[in-house]
């Protein structure tokens, strides 16, 4: 993958994060707490990518 495919992917899941993180704070609000952790898994899941695909454009 090259720096822009890189810094793409990127910038797309962290918009994914955004837009998960608020899904969670209504699932909070309507008492879903079923819902809110498997939300919380993907979170975690975005995370570790995000990390993976810094390190990535770090070694270009």
């Amino acid at each position: 993958m090259n720096r822009a495919q890189l810094e793409f992917e990127i910038a797309d899941l962290k918009a994914d994060y955004i837009r998960h993180q608020g899904d969670i704070e209504k699932l909070e609000t309507t008492g879903h707490a079923r819902m809110v952790e498997q939300a919380e898994e993907r979170l975690e899941k975005m995370e570790q990518r995000l990390a993976e695909l810094h390190k990535q454009l770090a070694e270009l």
